[in-house]
């Protein structure tokens, strides 16, 4: 039950560089909010600057956190509204937002979610890789040993992997998946949406020529491709009675459509991530009593 005597705890997402791409509702917001919690307050005052907006801030970051989260949630249940920013995107995603999110939650205080852009899902939609599923896994640790465990980790996931990297270690990063991973096809998306943004496809050793050959600046996001050998590895020979009602309807509802038997096997297959094999012998057996 939320408490109505608090304030409410806005989560504002916020441009990832060009500040065009701010909301109009987050700009009301940013407007009526009695207090703005910044993850860094000179970059946030660049934002509230260009839009005329003059609130009080104050800041939020890793080394001060608890302190300031005991602030905030002081100010909300005084009964002042708060918006909560992170540098650029949507709070809470990789940034000591997500401690203020929880705490508020933990005391009842209301939230209010300020959809913005995010660098993740800006990355993957031009990535021309499978979007149905795909996984997030933040930023890649900074240790040799530890970057090598956590590509390990990943080798075979068949979804589509985004992750957040920096310049300096963008190098080492991309011999490290390829040394461990194997030659696929990666996306690097440098500056999104800002004046030098740069898109950057190919196989990894394509991308690691190209990067190699100049300095490379800015905020990085890559996009790689899934283990596309995981969907044919991974045999399911006693599908669970209720997937298979399900894939059933999907491949029917595709047939009756006039899909052709390909499109309906890759577009199966990649997001049930199950043989090209049991698909095709299902449009056959589902086209018999279609037929009837």
């Amino acid at each position: 039950m939320d408490n109505r005597q608090s304030g409410i705890l806005y989560i504002c997402g916020t441009p990832i560089g060009n500040l065009s791409d701010i909301t109009l509702r987050c700009l009301e917001t940013l407007k009526k909010v009695d207090l703005i919690a910044a993850e860094d307050t000179r970059h946030t005052r660049i934002l509230l600057n260009h839009y005329d907006i003059k609130k009080p801030v104050t800041s939020y970051h890793d080394f001060t956190t608890q302190k300031k989260t005991d602030y905030i949630l002081q100010k909300l249940k005084e009964g002042q509204d708060i918006a909560l920013l992170s540098d650029a995107g949507m709070p809470g995603l990789c940034d000591p937002g997500y401690e203020i999110i929880n705490r508020a939650l933990e005391n009842n205080i209301t939230l209010v979610p300020i959809p913005g852009v995010s660098a993740l899902t800006t990355a993957l939609v031009i990535s021309g890789f499978p979007m149905q599923n795909f996984v997030f896994e933040g930023f890649i640790p900074r240790k040799k040993g530890e970057k090598e465990q956590f590509f390990t980790r990943l080798k075979e996931e068949p979804r589509t992997l985004i992750f957040y990297e920096t310049p300096h270690r963008i190098k080492e990063t991309l011999y490290t998946i390829r040394k461990v991973m194997g030659e696929r096809k990666i996306v690097l998306a440098r500056e999104l949406t800002k004046i030098f943004e740069e898109i950057i496809r190919g196989k990894l050793s394509e991308v690691i020529e190209y990067i190699n050959s100049k300095e490379v600046k800015g905020e990085i996001t890559l996009v790689l491709e899934g283990n596309s050998a995981r969907g044919d590895s991974s045999i399911i020979d006693n599908i669970d009675f209720r997937i298979e009602s399900e894939l059933v309807e999907k491949i029917t509802n595709y047939l009756k459509m006039g899909y052709y038997n390909k499109d309906i096997v890759s577009l199966i297959t990649e997001e049930y991530h199950i043989t090209k094999k049991w698909v095709y012998e299902k449009i056959i057996e589902l086209k018999k009593t279609l037929l009837k």
